[in-house]
This record gives structure tokens, sequence and C-alpha cells, in this order.
């Protein structure tokens, strides 16, 4: 058994089995619905179809961070059992959870002098950044230690592609992501932006693509170009979605028709509802292992 925790955010958007059966223990973020307060707890509370259909009612959904004390609550009792602690943040890209997760890390390191707390900004998000966990829960079982993690971590989450499209922009304008005049003429034209996470864990619009099959047809493309060894990629491919299941199947087929040495099927999660409550429902993203990210 190791002798370090191995964590992340509930931003990374498995599910709570898939994290238990790989050990990987997972720190919950906070959502509101109408002011309401709910536990980011991968749908146990509040089921995603019910959320996302909440907020195609028009329900006000907003997201709250883990702050410095609950971090430092979270990891506290891993460090009095004597463990070490590798904790891997949602993207500052994103949000400003890392800041918090490292001074929480500044506060125990105090307290605790003799263990190793590692803070490491994935730069990902959503199923994505839950590919890159399984890989470094891989690396642990392998026998790694928590200073080797770590570096894998750190040299190789560039190499994590997260590519995304949405149907409905109104809550890209609702995000002040584009303009109201944008969102409406995009609308008109059946406009789906292409966007992915650049590296600075940014999620940045590349191309507007005009209906849903070019788009599926486009983000599958991305895959080829990028993937590594191109389509004799022969690793895991993750796909998650927002109360669209019916979009993201066939990208699914695409790559598995497509890609014949894949480790695996294409894995299909839900968009939890942290991120979701920002993309909304009708979000694809597709996540595979390629080419360091850059500009």
């Amino acid at each position: 058994m190791a002798d370090f925790i191995l964590s992340c955010c509930s931003t990374s958007d498995l599910t709570y089995e898939h994290y238990q059966e790989r050990d990987i223990k997972v720190a919950l973020f906070h959502f509101f619905i109408n002011g309401k307060e709910y536990t980011d707890d991968f749908g146990k509370t509040v089921p995603f179809h019910d959320f996302y259909q909440a907020m195609a009612d028009g329900a006000d959904t907003k997201t709250s961070q883990l702050s410095v004390g609950e971090f430092v609550n979270y990891f506290k009792p891993f460090l009095e059992e004597g463990k070490d602690i590798l904790h891997i943040s949602l993207s500052s890209g994103l949000s400003g959870v890392y800041n918090s997760a490292c001074t929480a890390k500044s506060i125990l390191e105090e307290q605790f002098p003799g263990r190793k707390i590692y803070i490491v900004d994935s730069l990902g998000a959503s199923s994505g950044y839950g590919l890159l966990m399984d890989k470094l829960a891989d690396l642990r079982d392998e026998g790694k230690a928590i200073d080797e993690v770590r570096a894998f971590a750190e040299d190789n989450k560039l190499r994590l592609h997260h590519w995304f499209f949405s149907t409905d922009l109104k809550y890209y304008v609702k995000g002040g992501r584009i303009s109201k005049a944008s969102g409406f003429l995009g609308t008109m034209l059946h406009i789906c932006p292409l966007l992915n996470m650049d590296e600075q864990g940014h999620l940045v619009p590349r191309e507007k693509i005009r209906g849903i099959k070019n788009v599926e047809k486009a983000i599958f493309k991305k895959m080829t170009e990028f993937a590594d060894d191109g389509l004799q990629y022969a690793d895991k491919c993750y796909i998650s979605e927002s109360d669209c299941m019916d979009l993201a199947k066939p990208v699914a087929e695409m790559v598995e028709t497509n890609f014949p040495n894949l480790k695996g099927k294409v894995e299909i999660y839900s968009v939890g509802t942290t991120i979701g409550a920002h993309t909304g429902p009708g979000t694809v993203a597709l996540f595979f292992w390629g080419k360091k990210r850059s500009n």
C-alpha cells in the first residue's frame, strides 16, 4: 500500500464509485441553484439530469470553490494518519482553488514538519483532469514513490488534451464569454463553438462551426491531429457530456472505429455540477493524451 494520499477536486468529473475503486480521495466543491447551496457530490444529492433541467428552465446557478479552511480540514486527517499528500488541483486558469490549497499546505507544514504535502496545478478540468488522475493512480499502484508521481504530473499534464463543443450559446452569453449580439447571431446560424484548454489552463474558443454533425466531426479530427501516434493512439480516451448523451455517442463511435489500438472502450462521464454550472447542458468534451499543449 502506498504511503501517500492521492487526491483531487470533484471537478475532475469521473464517478464516486470510480474514485473509490482507484483509492483516490476527493475534495468536494459547492454549487448553488437559485441561492440554495449543495455539495458537488457526483450527482448523488442533485442528479445530473435534474440539475441541467433546472438550468434549461432558467434557474440561477453559481459555484463555490473550497476555502483555505476547508482544505486544512480536508488534508489534516490524512497527515494525522502519518500519510504524505499529493493533491492535484483544478486548473488555476479557471479557479482560485489552487491558491487556496497552497495556502492550506503552508499552514499544515508548520503543524506537520515531517510530512510531504504537494499541490500540483492540473491545468485541466472535467474528465480530462480525471484521465490525468487515473494515470497517476496507475503509477502509484506500480509502486512509484510520491516524488516520482508528482514529477510525472508536472512533466506530462500539458500532454492531456481537452476539446469541447457546445450547442447552446446562452450560457456563454450569461457567463460573459461572448456578447449578446454574437450569441443571438450564432444561435440563428446554428453555430457550435469548438474550444480547447490552452497551456495556461484557460478555456479558449478555436473555431466557429455550423451544425452539430460538423462540430462532431471537427472534434474527432482534433484527436487525429494531436493524439500520440495519430490513428495508432494506444491509450485511454474519455468523453464528458452535460445531459446530451445523444451528442456524445457519435463522437465515441468515431473514435472507437478509427483508433484500432485504443486502450479499452471510450469512457463517457457526466460533466459535473461545478463545471456544468458554467457550460450548461449540451456540451461535449473529448480528452486524450497527445502532443504538448501550446499556443
